[in-house]
């Protein structure tokens, strides 16, 4: 059988795809966000809708606080987590910023606006440095179980969130846009 060099190239970009989509994010199973680096005990790498997606996000919560997401947590300035119309709740999203780059869960239903694909809860904006809507690099990076903690930081029980009278001031970034 004789090969051509069209043939060499095409093998080629095959195994460069190969490569690059082989697992090798890792993520947490835990209940909030995580700095990217941090182990799991299932971590899978599978892009969203191809290699290196680059999607719109928004931001919400200011004004929203003390209200359940469509998974079930109450939204407090200290949640981390993402608003994704179709992923299911728990799965955990990569999001890279700016060079920052934070594992949050999927949280909620949304975004509804601004052609965006995503849409931050403000603990997650504010940990990665966004204020407005932006371009941001999402990747699934595996699934955590959803229960009313997911998201919360470490050490912090649903109950212990703070009621919506307390949250209502600047304590979160400004700017962003608000669910609906």
């Amino acid at each position: 059988m004789r090969t051509t060099p069209k043939t060499y190239v095409v093998l080629l970009v095959l195994f460069a795809l190969a490569c690059v989509a082989a697992p090798a994010a890792s993520a947490t199973t835990g209940t909030g966000g995580t700095a990217s680096g941090a182990s799991a005990s299932t971590p899978t790498s599978t892009p969203l809708s191809g290699l290196g997606t680059s999607e719109i996000a928004t931001w919400f919560g200011p004004g929203l606080y003390g209200k359940h997401t469509a998974c079930g947590q109450t939204l407090t300035p200290k949640l981390v987590g993402v608003a994704n119309r179709t992923l299911p709740c728990g799965t955990l999203i990569q999001v890279t910023y700016s060079g920052h780059s934070l594992t949050v869960p999927v949280l909620d239903r949304g975004p509804y606006g601004h052609g965006a694909s995503w849409d931050l809860t403000a603990g997650a904006a504010q940990a990665l440095g966004i204020t407005e809507t932006v371009r941001i690099g999402a990747r699934v990076v595996g699934k955590a179980a959803n229960n009313p903690a997911l998201g919360l930081p470490a050490g912090t029980s649903p109950a212990a969130s703070p009621s919506p009278a307390s949250t209502t001031g600047g304590a979160s970034p400004s700017g962003g846009a608000a669910a609906g």
